[in-house]
């Protein structure tokens, strides 16, 4: 399970929401009026405990989860979201783990690989006659040296 579904595993938007907006539940949902827009007519502001979303009806015509609503509200992004979330979640956030820093190394790996094989073709261009015909025709197509390269 990912950090974010934990995280959305152990909080509950309407919990979360209610904070800031009056809620009014309506069956198995909750209303009220949106705080991203002013509106004190119609409550059209949507919160679907069931699948842990929201939506305003009305003028912004927004929606998302948990993430999304306290980014809008806050003007956070997803990395200041997800530090508060996981804080009121209860959920440790590890800065870098082993298994990160796995991806990290296969990613570097795999950028050397694509430098060598961008090199290899390079070299092939300029070195074999396929290569040259392949030039000229980039050439005529109208693309630079600097764009080949």
């Amino acid at each position: 399970m990912s950090v974010v579904d934990e995280v959305k595993a152990q909080l509950d938007i309407v919990d979360i929401i209610s904070q800031t907006v009056k809620l009014r539940r309506t069956g198995k949902n909750y209303i009220g009026f949106c705080p991203f827009h002013s509106n004190t007519r119609t409550p059209a502001f949507v919160v679907f405990p069931d699948s842990q979303t929201w939506r305003c009806f009305g003028a912004c015509n927004e929606g998302g989860d948990i993430f999304r609503f306290v980014m809008k509200r806050e003007g956070w992004d997803f990395a200041e979201t997800l530090r508060y979330l996981a804080d009121k979640a209860g959920v440790q956030l590890s800065p870098r783990t082993q298994e990160s820093s796995a991806d990290e190394s296969r990613k570097e790996a795999l950028r050397q690989v694509l430098e060598e094989a961008a090199q290899f073709f390079r070299r092939q261009m300029l070195k074999t006659d396929e290569g040259r015909q392949a030039l000229d025709y980039l050439h005529r197509r109208g693309l630079s040296d600097e764009t080949i390269k």
